[in-house]
């Protein structure tokens, strides 16, 4: 989850990048100062070695970037430095629209990409890329001029690198190499750029009067996608609904604003989520309004591992107030705030600067949702069976993430790939939320029955 905000910061890291191209160090003002002093004469006299002696030489630029990356690494999984290319990424993905394949894409433990799933109606989709494919390499039509190679194992690849790969000009081509199980080897794909326009909501009726909402991402228009879409549902209901389905699953979150706005759909008042950070600006609260509340039909919210971040805030909100059942798995436990930070030459730092609680003052940090109906899916159930023990990667796998007791408020600090919005009964868990709404409207109506039948028992018994 992350706040855009417009401001320059000047860090203690652009103060030492300073001294380095001036060529020195100022001296220490007060003692206090001396041992942070002693550390910056060593990074100079590190930076001094390599440049001088390094077997071949090394551009300042990029041993300087190295120094902002090791650094940030040190911090927790989610800090990063953002080059121009990957703060672009960052800005299309808020946005929802790009030149590429349409798939989304998360990082193996085995170190290779796994496809979470393609973007229906796009290149991806129509070439027969699947759920759960492994992207084993990728061979872009114009490999970079530092490859020696037409193509390169992804086991290496972090994700920026990637989708920087993937995306490209309309009309463009790419390969990648695709494994899944079935096949003997790696199969190629050669699939065609184009523009993909992530619709980050849509929805339909499962049955007459129960409706089925999928959020895939929380994007700079989500909040006004809901909206218009539960109005188109409540016309093809044709009264009000009588349950509804909400899909987190493989949601891996987005900007704070729409998933405060999107609980707030459903809620009349009371506090949605609240952060604290060592700054005081970064401690606050977010709170539900009555303007535009739906009614108060029940809602089955569907997760898994893939649900992550600003998800996780809308599903925590959701339960804590006792609005909503959950459905799934455990959820990804990312519960960090980041704050990105616009820096010079279209660069950008993104720092975690705070970390989110539920209503109830929850942190899902490392833990997750956990949800009140456990239901795993087809996929999950096959996958155990066969291979016993962990396979998605959730925030607790992730090198120096931040752990539960740190997160305490009390403690200070060609074939088309299947696709959630299949038949109900070809979906285990989708099938088990809808009964969960029928079981759930039954027995409201029983309770309603129970309440005002001794009324009428009374208006037409002439003896009482």
């Amino acid at each position: 989850m992350q706040r855009n905000r417009t401001r320059v910061v000047i860090t203690f890291l652009a103060a030492i990048v300073a001294a380095v191209v001036a060529g020195g160090l100022a001296g220490s003002v007060g003692s206090g100062a001396a041992t942070r002093y002693d550390d910056l004469n060593v990074f100079t006299s590190v930076l001094t070695h390599v440049r001088r002696h390094y077997v071949e030489p090394v551009e300042d630029q990029k041993l300087l970037r190295g120094a902002v990356n090791g650094m940030l690494q040190e911090l927790d999984p989610h800090s990063s430095y953002l080059d121009r290319d990957a703060y672009k990424e960052m800005q299309v993905d808020t946005r929802g629209e790009f030149h590429g394949l349409g798939i989304e894409i998360t990082k193996r433990k085995d170190g290779y990409i796994e496809v979470v799933s393609p973007i229906d109606g796009t290149p991806a989709a129509r070439a027969g890329i699947r759920s759960h494919d492994q992207i084993v390499s990728v061979c872009p039509t114009e490999p970079p001029e530092d490859w020696t190679e037409p193509c390169r194992s992804s086991k290496n690849m972090t994700l920026f690198e990637a989708v920087g790969l993937m995306r490209g000009r309309k009309g463009t081509e790419i390969t990648i190499e695709i494994f899944r199980p079935g096949f003997d080897k790696p199969r190629p794909f050669t699939i065609e750029r184009d523009v993909v326009k992530v619709v980050s909501v849509s929805g339909r009726l499962l049955e007459p009067g129960y409706g089925y909402v999928r959020i895939r991402a929380f994007q700079e228009r989500t909040i006004r996608d809901l909206e218009r879409t539960l109005r188109r549902l409540h016309q093809e209901a044709e009264g009000p609904l009588a349950g509804l389905v909400l899909d987190l699953r493989d949601n891996p979150g987005g900007l704070l604003d729409q998933a405060v706005e999107v609980a707030d759909a459903w809620l009349e008042d009371g506090l949605v989520v609240y952060t604290q950070g060592r700054v005081e600006s970064e401690r606050q609260e977010f709170r539900a309004t009555f303007e535009g509340t739906e009614p108060g039909y029940p809602i089955a919210i569907l997760v898994n591992e893939g649900t992550a971040s600003a998800s996780e805030i809308v599903a925590g909100a959701l339960q804590d107030q006792q609005r909503a059942l959950v459905i799934g798995v455990k959820t990804f436990g990312k519960g960090s705030v980041q704050t990105v930070y616009p820096l010079e030459g279209g660069r950008a730092l993104r720092l975690t600067t705070a970390l989110y609680y539920t209503p109830k003052g929850r942190s899902i940090q490392e833990v997750g949702i956990g949800p009140d109906i456990v239901v795993e899916s087809a996929a999950q159930a096959a996958s155990v069976a066969s291979h016993p023990g962990p396979r998605h990667i959730r925030e607790s796998d992730l090198e120096n993430h931040f752990t539960q007791e740190e997160a305490d408020p009390d403690s200070g600090a060609e074939e088309d790939a299947p696709s959630t919005e299949e038949a109900a009964g070809s979906d285990v868990q989708l099938s088990r939320a809808l009964e969960v709404l029928k079981s759930w409207t039954y027995f409201e109506r029983l309770r309603q029955e129970r309440e005002t039948a001794p009324m009428q028992a009374r208006a037409t018994d002439p003896t009482r």
